[in-house]
């Protein structure tokens, strides 16, 4: 049994992460400052002897003891981490700083869950882990890719310098149950829109692409990264490499939701990438991964997610 401490452990994936590192033994502690994690997506676990939930911001040191640590805190979507630009970047660099630290402290191994949102609107098509990006350092969504950016650099310097047992993904698209309704993200949008029976809001000409990864593949992914040798640091990008244009997406969520809602072209948000999708050859190699949810499938277990929650709303 491991002790493993998840920050963001009360959000999307940290929900979904902490569920399957109970499930396989081991004891997990969840530390979430609850300003977009919810309760709710962890009171499931809550009962279980060896789930512990701690409130705490990771921009404060934090001082337990622990094996692994997973660091996942941070707002991922545009809506959230907008709403307090400074307070993203504090999460990212000052978090950071603060996790590494105690892994230094702890000698424990360490994944950063970093994004694809480092490569920014990117020029190289598929995203291979060694371009460097093109981001815009002052734009409205700099806080969070910059931050991420600042983040990973720390975690190499801490390899570099401490030789600190360090681990990171960037996280491409990923969607599935336990989204938050308003989080401003596309399948989200799109699902809980059809489901009311609102426009659909296709932003820009609906033609950018993106590639959506099912939760479960994402997370099983996450821990293969944290269990491979020593040495093995990435970046590695996961995601799913199945590309959809926004069209594509809003016409299959109209059809799996039976929904009767028509699409509505709004302007395209400021530095919004035109194209995203991973390549995943590294992932394969190193982790021996693959995804393995279609994107029908998994929004089909979203959409059920999202109907029953707007059911009891």
């Amino acid at each position: 049994m491991k002790r493993i401490l998840v920050t963001g452990g009360a959000g999307f994936l940290g929900s979904h992460l902490c569920e399957r590192l109970l499930a396989e033994g081991n004891e997990v502690l969840c530390l979430d400052n609850f300003f977009t994690g919810s309760k709710q997506n962890i009171a499931h676990l809550a009962s279980k002897p060896y789930f512990e939930i701690i409130r705490h911001d990771i921009t404060f040191p934090l001082y337990v003891e622990v094996d692994q640590i997973y660091n996942l805190a941070c707002p991922a979507s545009p809506v959230h981490y907008q709403h307090d630009p400074v307070q993203t970047t504090k999460t990212s660099v000052h978090g950071a700083i603060n996790m590494l630290g105690l892994a230094k402290r702890l000698n424990a191994r360490i994944l950063q869950a970093s994004t694809s949102e480092v490569y920014g609107d990117p020029e190289i098509h598929p995203q291979p882990e060694e371009y460097w990006g093109k981001v815009n350092p002052i734009g409205i969504r700099s806080c969070y890719d910059e931050g991420k950016r600042c983040a990973e650099t720390l975690f190499f310097d801490y390899y570099r310098q401490h030789n600190l047992d360090i681990k990171v993904v960037r996280i491409f698209n990923t969607y599935g149950p336990r989204m938050h309704p308003h989080d401003g993200r596309v399948v989200s949008n799109f699902i809980v829109q059809a489901l009311k029976g609102e426009n659909i809001s296709i932003y820009g000409d609906g033609e950018q692409t993106r590639s959506f990864c099912y939760v479960d593949d994402l997370v099983d992914a996450m821990i293969r990264m944290m269990a491979t040798p020593a040495g093995i640091t990435g970046p590695i990008n996961i995601g799913n490499p199945g590309e959809f244009t926004m069209l594509e997406l809003a016409e299959k969520v109209i059809a799996l939701t039976g929904s009767s809602s028509q699409l509505i072209f709004c302007p395209l948000p400021s530095d919004d990438p035109r194209q995203r999708k991973p390549d995943i050859t590294l992932a394969k190699k190193e982790l021996n991964w693959h995804p393995a949810v279609n994107l029908e499938d998994g929004l089909t277990q979203t959409i059920a997610y999202f109907r029953k929650l707007l059911s009891e709303a």
